[in-house]
């Protein structure tokens, strides 16, 4: 078999032809099962997709490049369980685009960070990592608390929506004023947003100031979210418990 190999090495086409062959079976093996994803992922009855203040946080996470240290996708290895709580499924990524899995762990997976820790403790931790976790390297993100920009919320939705998220008019329709009341639960828009997304949604002050939509209430609301679109995966492993 070296010899073979060896053999090719001197013909620089031969060897060029090989690794084409082998990086086509390679990407074949890949690709090929995304042909048939709507047919091997099913999505949960509860999924939903992210509220226009959800989706505008999930873009600044992309925009600071929260995504180079962070994972969203907790494997299944009793560890990992033991730490993050139920592996994640493939449906709980169907809507994202792109989706932000990942394996570089500079700081911990965030796959179930919803509901772990309270608003203030998420603003706090990103103006000031050091004011929580002492022996964080994480960088501040003091220039969150400024104001959000809704301009492109409508664009973002109507796009997704193109991308197959279930995304209808009315809730594209009503995005930019969705994502204000989702931080004004005392608002008239609050129950249009129970209305289009759930009654599950949160609807509260995120950043702590209620006269003002900032991008810290866009972020935290991403966070707050991830790993609680659905509860398919905690209700598997419980079926895997008993």
């Amino acid at each position: 078999m070296l010899k073979l190999h060896y053999n090719l090495e001197k013909i620089s086409m031969g060897l060029v032809g090989a690794i084409i062959a082998v990086a086509s079976v390679g990407g074949i093996v890949e690709i090929a099962p995304l042909f048939t994803i709507e047919e091997t992922v099913e999505i949960p009855a509860d999924m939903r997709p992210h509220t226009p203040l959800e989706l505008a946080g999930r873009e600044i996470y992309i925009r600071e490049g929260c995504y180079a240290c962070h994972s969203q996708m907790v494997r299944s290895l009793a560890d990992e369980l033991d730490r993050y709580g139920p592996y994640s499924l493939a449906a709980e990524s169907a809507y994202d685009h792109p989706m932000l899995w990942g394996s570089k762990r500079t700081g911990p997976d965030l796959a179930r960070i919803g509901g772990k820790y309270s608003d203030s403790w998420h603003m706090a931790h990103l103006i000031d990592p050091r004011s929580v976790i002492p022996v964080s390297i994480m960088p501040a993100y003091p220039w969150l608390t400024r104001a959000l920009d809704t301009r492109l919320i409508e664009d973002s939705l109507a796009t997704l929506a193109r991308l197959g998220v279930p995304y209808d008019a009315d809730m594209i329709e009503n995005a930019t004023a969705d994502a204000l009341a989702q931080s004004r639960p005392d608002s008239d828009g609050a129950e249009g947003v129970r209305d289009r997304y759930g009654e599950d949604v949160p609807l509260r002050d995120f950043d702590g100031d209620p006269d003002r939509l900032t991008e810290m209430d866009a972020v935290v609301a991403y966070l707050q979210s991830l790993g609680t679109l659905t509860g398919e995966a905690r209700r598997l492993m419980a079926e895997e418990d008993e």
